[in-house]
């Protein structure tokens, strides 16, 4: 029989934050707060928000997982965890969306790069990112793909001293405004120097957005504006072997791995604007009156309240799950899939009511509800759509040999 010793004085309950994660979400938030006013009117411009990346970087919070060397605030370790970086995420988007996502691409960049570049490139890359002087924009979606990367169709050719990249990305977040792109191909196979033969495969890449044969085709959104979205294409675009991260062929492991993080963090975005949206309309259900009384007596108004303040709380401790398994070094794909999936749908449905609680105020451009909701749409169909994360659910639970 199992012996317990352990005291009860001595546990800390698994859905309960200790001092330290207290501490940080209230250094995160105090920040965020100074601006939350400018959302929506930042919403409405197209203009990219440098004011608000150059404050989170004097801040630090763009450099969360980047090395004190390049400016950081320390790399992921027993200190500073994925759990923290959620955490961060979450209490940005609460304030003002465009934190969240600038912090977000920020934040992944900046180590990859720290990771994979020798120190020449990392630090002409890296601190720039971390500081929030120029952003770097991610590039897996195609045309014709998405999260099936086997489909995709940009190529790499050898040449002389690095590869050649031709092919279009589309849909991708911030190349507008970007310094550059890391970006997949399928590298061919090639024989190197000494006559061995290489299989190739899906390869990563930094590629300068100044590097002759690129174009960008920015596309009219109806969110997400100030950010930019844009169409990259690429026409025998010279990128230098020193320019290469990770090994030739090793990237969509590489990848597919950080997208567990990242699915984790979009579903703390996510309920971080659902979150602000249902305290807006709990402040202003109590002080709409219609027949004499504070539209709260209403059950049609203060159930769909009950309901989504429950599920949304039910999603953020299903991304702490992810996140905290992610920290312990496990494998967390179906646990991601789910917050990925569960985590904006239910923040869609609160900011859905909550328009519908404020009538014609919640459809205008008066109040930010309805960027809000743009907002998290967009979320919703990055990184694999709902039907993507619920098919790697279900060959979890049912067997991939199952559901083909």
């Amino acid at each position: 029989m199992l012996s317990l010793t352990t005291t009860a004085a001595t546990l800390t309950p698994p859905v309960a934050f200790c001092e330290e994660y207290e501490d940080f979400a209230a250094w995160v938030r105090e920040f965020a707060a100074s601006h939350a006013d400018s959302y929506l009117e930042i919403a409405r411009g197209t203009e990219f928000p440098w004011q608000l990346a150059q404050a989170m970087g004097a801040q630090g919070l763009l450099g969360l997982g980047t090395s004190e060397e390049y400016g950081g605030m320390g790399r992921l370790s027993g200190e500073l965890t994925k759990v923290h970086l959620g955490i961060a995420h979450e209490e940005l988007a609460y304030a003002n969306f465009y934190l969240a996502q600038i912090a977000y691409t920020c934040n992944f960049t900046a180590p990859l790069l720290e990771r994979f570049l020798p120190p020449h490139l990392a630090s002409e890359w890296v601190p720039g990112i971390v500081a929030g002087e120029h952003i770097v924009a991610f590039g897996l979606t195609e045309p014709g793909s998405g999260s099936d990367a086997s489909a995709m169709r940009m190529k790499a050719i050898r040449a002389e001293g690095g590869w050649k990249l031709s092919g279009e990305k589309t849909s991708i977040t911030f190349a507008p405004h970007a310094k550059g792109i890391i970006t997949l191909a399928k590298a061919e196979p090639f024989v190197d120097a000494s006559g061995q033969e290489h299989r190739g495969g899906i390869t990563c890449f930094l590629v300068p957005f100044d590097a002759p044969g690129i174009e960008v085709q920015q596309f009219d959104d109806p969110g997400w504006k100030p950010l930019g979205r844009s169409a990259v294409f690429m026409d025998d675009v010279f990128v230098p072997d020193e320019m290469v991260l990770a090994d030739v062929g090793g990237a969509f492991r590489m990848v597919m791995g950080e997208f567990d993080y990242t699915r984790s963090v979009i579903g703390f975005m996510s309920t971080g604007v659902a979150r602000k949206a249902l305290d807006m309309t709990i402040e202003y259900s109590r002080i709409r009156n219609t027949f004499g009384k504070p539209i709260a007596a209403y059950q049609g108004v203060s159930f769909p309240i009950a309901e989504h303040a429950t599920k949304l709380e039910a999603a953020r401790w299903l991304t702490y799950r992810a996140l905290s398994l992610a920290d312990q070094g496990k494998r967390h794909t179906t646990e991601a899939a789910m917050v990925k999936w569960y985590a904006t749908e239910v923040s869609l449905a609160a900011i859905h009511d909550c328009i519908i609680a404020h009538g014609h105020s919640g459809y205008s451009e008066e109040l930010p509800l309805q960027s809000m909701f743009r907002d998290v749409s967009g979320l919703e169909i990055g990184e694999g759509t709902p039907q993507i994360q619920k098919l790697i659910i279900a060959r979890s639970l049912i067997g991939r040999e199952y559901t083909q």
